[in-house]
């Protein structure tokens, strides 16, 4: 395993980190505690020392499946811990499945939910605190950040970041967010399929010495090498609710990138995480792992060699090409076939 700063501090984390999203909250499949503890430790074994949680995976329980991980055996010290805030899911029990809950980004709740996420990670500080989805008008808050700058003189966090979210409002708003404030950290999601914004933020986050987070590195799953047009997804998989053209078009896409493999020693799934750490400014990736196989593959991609300049040069092309698919024309015939829809 490898590790990288983020700038200008002493916060050094593994390449690849461990997204606990996937193991706790219950949109990829049920996890037991021991099953997630077991996959947690078996990271930990393989050199990853980054652990990013939210406070509403689960309603706290990423945060409480890395308390009995790490802090309940007296391991809180060789992890580094990110956590995220904003939304109100004390007073907003109830969720319709993806629906966003709504958000408290004022001091006095940023500082009670601080309070309850050490409680949950059973420690008294956080080495990351994140922003969790917020719009500018989060960011240009200047209470906000005031209160941020008062729990780190507390030592209560050590740094704090942004997390941008997928299709809700704030995502294109990266670059602004880092020349507003001095974030250490701005987390996005970007990988070989969807490279926009986060190319845009690259330059600024080397301007402005913020450390990129990149989470969904295999858009979800579609870059694992797993899945084949028989595939199905769980019910509770929130996959399962995506149109059929979403996988039929990544499969398609995917057959361009045969060459990143062939004769390599490397799958698919690590050669997606070898394409984000070509990019200086990223820190860490946090890939969505579902079993302890794909914990050893992903820790593994670390240490493979990088892509060469001439993979990035035909990456780079590729995705300019949309990778040579038609994607209105495959979506069409799927229309005419009946096949759009949910997942069965």
């Amino acid at each position: 395993m490898q590790y990288r700063t983020f700038p200008g501090t002493d916060l050094t984390v593994s390449e690849i980190g461990f997204g606990v999203w996937t193991i706790s909250a219950g949109w990829w499949g049920d996890y037991s505690d021991e099953q997630a503890i077991g996959m947690l430790h078996r990271a930990a074994s393989l050199g990853v020392t980054f652990y990013d949680t939210g406070d509403t995976y689960g309603d706290g329980r990423g945060e409480t499946l890395l308390a009995d991980a790490f802090s309940k055996r007296g391991r809180r010290s060789e992890v580094v811990i990110g956590t995220k805030f904003g939304y109100d899911f004390y007073n907003h029990t109830e969720r319709r499945g993806q629906q966003e809950r709504p958000q408290d980004f004022s001091p006095k709740f940023i500082r009670f939910a601080l309070e309850q996420s050490l409680r949950r990670l059973g420690t008294d500080y956080v080495d990351l605190y994140q922003l969790h989805n917020p719009r500018f008008s989060a960011i240009d808050n200047d209470a906000t950040f005031e209160e941020l700058e008062r729990l780190k003189a507390e030592g209560k966090i050590r740094h704090y970041g942004a997390a941008l979210g997928p299709a809700i409002g704030g995502t294109e708003e990266g670059d602004r967010d880092m020349r507003r404030r001095p974030l250490t950290s701005l987390q996005i999601i970007y990988n070989l399929f969807e490279q926009d914004p986060g190319r845009r933020f690259f330059p600024v986050a080397r301007e402005t010495g913020t450390g990129i987070l990149v989470r969904v590195p295999h858009s979800s799953g579609l870059l694992e090498g797993r899945y084949t047009l028989e595939t199905t997804f769980a019910p509770n998989d929130h996959r399962r609710h995506r149109k059929r053209d979403w996988l039929v078009i990544g499969l398609e896409k995917l057959k361009a990138l045969d060459f990143l493999t062939e004769g390599r020693g490397m799958t698919i799934g690590q050669a997606a995480l070898k394409f984000i750490l070509s990019e200086p400014a990223v820190v860490s990736i946090q890939p969505n792992i579902y079993d302890l196989e794909q914990v050893e593959e992903f820790a593994a991609a670390s240490d493979l060699p990088d892509l060469t300049a001439d993979d990035l040069a035909r990456i780079a092309d590729l995705y300019g090409r949309d990778f040579d698919v038609d994607a209105a024309a495959i979506s069409a015939r799927l229309a005419e076939a009946g096949a759009l829809g949910a997942r069965s």
